[in-house]
Formats: C-alpha cells, sequence, structure tokens
C-alpha cells in the first residue's frame, strides 16, 4: 500500500516531465540530453555571452528556493473561522512563500485573478528574510520577534527586496488559469526592477498593461523636489492570447444579477439596430399578451427570427407580462467585449483616504489600526476587470483584508460566487501602536476582524432591503502554516532515542486526527473539495468531493470496514496505517478495494 507523497509538488520534475512531453527525442537514459534539446531548438538558442540580462546577487538561489519542495502543513484553526462547514473562502496565517508552495497540488491552473500590495521597499516596510534550509523552522523563529525593516544603509537594498519577490512570483504564476491575470501595485521605488522581473517570470508577451492610480490629492513628498501623487498597478496575463481583459475604461458597475440568471450580472440591451437587411424585418409576438412587435422605422431587429424562441425560453430575450411595454434582450457582462488591444488609463477619483475612511467605518474603537489600507473601490474596479463571477481571486500580501471585503461585496450586489484566498504573515503589531491596543497583536488578527466585520455589514444592508441572503458566503476557514504533524516526514527533527521509540505513533504529540485530515487533503491535492462526516458500518468516516476519495483514520479498521467502504465506489481511499487490526486486514485491504475498481489505495 503506497503512502501519501509527504512534500508539495516538486516543481522542476513538473517541468522536466512537459519538456520531456513536448520533445521525446531529448531523453537519453531516461535523463535530458541538453545538446539534443540546443539541437531541436536550433536557432532559438542563445549562445553568446554578451546579452542582455537583468540579474543581482541570490537570483539563483531564489529561483531555486522557488523550486525547494516542503514538508510543512496548513493546521485548521475552527474557533477563528466563520461558518467552517459551508464557507469556501479561506484566510491563510503564514510566510507566502511556504503557504504558495503548499497551494501548488491543489490550486495549480486555478487561480483567475492574483492581487497583491507587497512591501513597497521604502526603507521603512518589512522585506522577508527567506532561509534556504528550512523556511518552516525560519518562519516560526521570525514570528517570535519583532521583523526588522529593509533600511536604504543596507548594502543589499534592492538585493533583499528582489530576492523575496522572485520566487513568490515564480510560484504565484503556476497558480494562475491560462486566462488568469495578476494586478500588482507598486510605487516609484521598485517599479523598474517589479516590471523587469515580471517579464521574466510572466513572459514580456503577457505584459497588459498598467494604471496610474492617482491615489491622493495632497502630494507626497519623497525628499526630492518631484511631489508623488500616485501608484502603480502593474499587470500580466498567464496567456495573453486567452485572456479577456475588459479595461478599466469600461463602465461595468451597472450590471446586476437581480434574477440571479445564471449567465451572471447584465444589463437591459435595445433589440433593435441601425442596420440590417429586409430578413430582420420579421413580426415577433408576446407569448404573454400576444401583442405583436415591429422594429422601429428605419431599423432592424438585432438577431435572426430563429433566435426568437431560443432566447425567450433561455430568459435572454424578456417580453412583459402586461400590455404597453417594449420587449428587451439581456446584454450580459459575460459576453462584453474588450478592445484589441486593452486601455491604460488614469485611475481617478478613489483616493487612499476612501480606504481609510472605510476602515474606520467597521472599526470605530481605533482610527489607527491599520495605517492605508486599499480602498474596495479599487479592487472591485481591478475585479471586474476579468471575468471572476465563479471563480477563486488570491491575495497574498493581504495586508487588511481589503480583497476580502471586495470580493464579498461584488458578490452581493452581482450574485456573483467569488472564492477567495487571503494569506497573511502574522506581524507583530508594536507594543505602542493603536492595534496593539486595541487587543490586535498581530496583523492577521486585524485582517480576519475586517472580513468577520465586513461581512456583517453587507448581509445586514441586504437584509435590510428585503433581499436573500441564503447564497451569500461571509465566512472564510482559518489555517495556520506550521510543520508537519507527521513524525516521520519530519526532516529536521532531531534524532535521539526517544524519538525512534516515538516512532510508533504518527502523529506528533499535541496533533489531532482533524491536523491529519487537512494535511492530507493538502498534501493529495483535493484542499479544496468539500469535506463531510460520513457513517460508514458504524463508524465514522470522511468524505471528500462526493465520495470521490474516502478517509478511515479510525485506530480500528477492519476487514468489515473495508468491506463496506466499497459500496460507496470511491476513486481513492485513504487509511491511517496504525489504525489497521493487524496486518492482515492492511493486505487484505487494498486487495479487495482494488478488485472493486479503486485506482487508488494509500495510507498515512
Amino acid at each position: 500500500m503506497d503512502k501519501i507523497n509527504k512534500e508539495t509538488l516538486d516543481l522542476t520534475k513538473e517541468n522536466i516531465k512537459i519538456l520531456k512531453e513536448l520533445f521525446p527525442n531529448i531523453i537519453t537514459d531516461g535523463k535530458i540530453d541538453f545538446d539534443q534539446l540546443k539541437t531541436v531548438l536550433g536557432e532559438e538558442i542563445y549562445e553568446s555571452n554578451e546579452r542582455y540580462q537583468f540579474t543581482w546577487n541570490g537570483k539563483k538561489d531564489s529561483i531555486k528556493l522557488a523550486q525547494t519542495t516542503s514538508t510543512g502543513t496548513l493546521k485548521p484553526s475552527k474557533d477563528d473561522s466563520v461558518n467552517w462547514d459551508t464557507t469556501e473562502n479561506l484566510y491563510i496565517e503564514g510566510d507566502n512563500l511556504e503557504v504558495l508552495k503548499q497551494l501548488q497540488k491543489t490550486y495549480f491552473g486555478k487561480i483567475k485573478m492574483i492581487y497583491i500590495d507587497p512591501p513597497y521597499n521604502t526603507g521603512g516596510d518589512f522585506v522577508y528574510k527567506d532561509n534556504f534550509r528550512d523556511n518552516i523552522k525560519n518562519y516560526k523563529e521570525l514570528t517570535n520577534q519583532q521583523l526588522r525593516s529593509n533600511p536604504e544603509t543596507s548594502g543589499r537594498y534592492h538585493t533583499d527586496w528582489l530576492n523575496m519577490m522572485y520566487p513568490r512570483l515564480m510560484l504565484a504564476r503556476n497558480l494562475l488559469t491560462d486566462d488568469g491575470v495578476i494586478f500588482v501595485s507598486i510605487d516609484e521605488n521598485e517599479v523598474e526592477n517589479l516590471k523587469k522581473m515580471m517579464d521574466e517570470i510572466f513572459g514580456e508577451m503577457n505584459y497588459i498593461g498598467s494604471y496610474i492610480w492617482e491615489n491622493r490629492t495632497t502630494p507626497n513628498d519623497p525628499g526630492t523636489n518631484f511631489a508623488m501623487t500616485h501608484e502603480n498597478i502593474i499587470i500580466y496575463g498567464k496567456v495573453i492570447s486567452k485572456v479577456r481583459f475588459l479595461g478599466v475604461n469600461k463602465d461595468t458597475s451597472n450590471y446586476k444579477n437581480p434574477d440571479k440568471d445564471i449567465n451572471g450580472p447584465w444589463i437591459k440591451d435595445n433589440p433593435s439596430a441601425a442596420s440590417g437587411s429586409e430578413k430582420d424585418k420579421f413580426i415577433i409576438k408576446n407569448p404573454f399578451t400576444k401583442e405583436e412587435y415591429s422594429p422601429p422605422k428605419g431599423r432592424y431587429w438585432a438577431f435572426s427570427e430563429k433566435r426568437v424562441n431560443e432566447w425567450s425560453e433561455s430568459g435572454k430575450l424578456v417580453f412583459p407580462k402586461v400590455t404597453g411595454k417594449n420587449f428587451y434582450i439581456k446584454k450580459y457582462l459575460k459576453d462584453l467585449k474588450s478592445s484589441t488591444n486593452p486601455e491604460s488609463s488614469l485611475i481617478k477619483n478613489i483616493l487612499t483616504m476612501h480606504g481609510t475612511k472605510e476602515f474606520k467605518g467597521l472599526f470605530a474603537e481605533g482610527s489607527e489600526i491599520f495605517k492605508y489600507p486599499k480602498p474596495t473601490l479599487l479592487l472591485t474596479k481591478l475585479i471586474n476587470q476579468t471575468k471572476t463571477e465563479n471563480s477563486i481571486i488570491l491575495d497574498f500580501f493581504s495586508g487588511s483584508a481589503t480583497t476580502a471585503h471586495a470580493v464579498m461585496k461584488l458578490n452581493a450586489e452581482d450574485g456573483g460566487n467569488r472564492k477567495f484566498i487571503m494569506v497573511q504573515l502574522p506581524e507583530k503589531t508594536d507594543e505602542s501602536s493603536e492595534a496593539y491596543k486595541a487587543g490586535y497583536e498581530n496583523i492577521c488578527e486585524i485582517g480576519k476582524e475586517r472580513i468577520r466585520r465586513a461581512g456583517k455589514q453587507i448581509k445586514e444592508e441586504l437584509e435590510k432591503e428585503g433581499k436573500d441572503t441564503s447564497s451569500l458566503d461571509i465566512g472564510f476557514k482559518v489555517f495556520k502554516l506550521d510543520e508537519t504533524n507527521i513524525k516521520e516526514w519530519d526532516a529536521y527533527e532531531e534524532v535521539t532515542e526517544q524519538t525512534l521509540f516515538n516512532q510508533e505513533q504518527v502523529l506528533k504529540d499535541g496533533r489531532s486526527k482533524d491536523d491529519l485530515l487537512y494535511e492530507i487533503l493538502l498534501k493529495y491535492g483535493v484542499f479544496d473539495k468539500k469535506v463531510k462526516e460520513i457513517t460508514v458500518n458504524n463508524k465514522k468516516m470522511v468524505s471528500v468531493g462526493e465520495n470521490s476519495v474516502i478517509l478511515d483514520l479510525s485506530d480500528s479498521i477492519s476487514l468489515d470496514d473495508v468491506k463496506a467502504i466499497t459500496q460507496l465506489k470511491p476513486m481513492t481511499v485513504i487509511f491511517y496505517e496504525d489504525g489497521f487490526e493487524d496486518d492482515n486486514v492492511k493486505i487484505n485491504a487494498e486487495v479487495i478495494l482494488k478488485d472493486h475498481s479503486v485506482e487508488d489505495v494509500r495510507s498515512v
């Protein structure tokens, strides 16, 4: 019986696998023949020693860091969560480099939009100090001390920032769908380096453009003779030919979904057109009132006669149920065409002060709990640039959780089913700060509380308007980055006589079966599937994804249990190895399940 892979997705192996699929003739004795690869690529190989390069001290190590696997885990924190059993939103506390590695198996190619507002490297903000050997241990040490800033007096000012950002952006790109988009906020300190770095990681050809966000009316004096009133938002697509980018100048705020149309938000549109032919002047009959319609004088119907019944049945053509009123077409946001070349533009009338005011409306007890939060209006504007109604939106520098707030707000407005994943380092608040005095010991506590308060506010406002809120997801599951729950997977545990004796138990002290469950889901790549407890042969088991995966993590697994599992027709069954009654049960369990067409049988 095979064991579950203890590590996160091995990106080096994945890349080699892709190369082998593209060029099978470059494989010699199971390995890549680089000379043969160069021959296959021909003139596309750059042989010269003199070439354009963007490099710095530590770049190679930062690339390796992104490709290094991790044996860490994400521990559930149910007491900290909201609507644990029903929500599909995630809030993850931890070093985002390690968290992004943890998310690879489940979310590879599934994230539609990423927005990040990383440290701008202004000299006072913190730049993560990664540890090549053991970043989980490094993270735990960092969270127990005051985090350091990246002062300009450092001899590695830009270098430290680039080494921090590069591996995180590499991992982020893997998570995007082919038509996915990433937005990165940045000021003038690192905008040039950010653009060069993203050209490398995402490809110059996938650069969509940038916005200039005019975020203040009072100039910010950076100590030069040029006062700053803006920030930049850099935009890249995963595969630009597949991206449908609407452009910020398109007014999409009036698209709503009051009738919960499965096609998403819509507006009323004129069914007639200024041009056409005589065949486009047919009579249309109202199915309710039997009233007949002809196109206005000098105009034509904007659709063919055969579309009338089809669109009427689907709800795209809407007829009034009383006489004297005109019918209309629903124009869906999802069908809104962008120009061939999306427009760069200046974002005006959304200021940093609007974010501060909005935040104070939620946290009246402290005016300076979080400085300069982004306004939700900015985020909703960006989210509306791509088709995200039923998509996942990731922010791995989530700060005050403006992105989560914006997602819930948009879902409430247009009936969308967007889901968010927020990731934030639990950076400690200064003991002299308003946040600390208000009881928030780290930034994560502020972000989680904001989501709680914003969700409650959104729901109450909808209920005041008499609207149904039963399908609105304002909850979130909290997970916290930690070392693995499983003793034998811990590569850094000191080996002593006692630790060898303790190997008889799989779980570490203080860890629960619930912790183990979510580590299995994470390592197996089904972290996003719905989980429910079921009863099989009078004992509790776990079903994942409507019985596609069954987990028996009990301490007493019998052959009767195994036989009962076969009735559920799962694709995968995972057992707690220490739970088998004896070796005979363990051996026969796999045989029985394979005989019943269970494709994958594993243990932990």
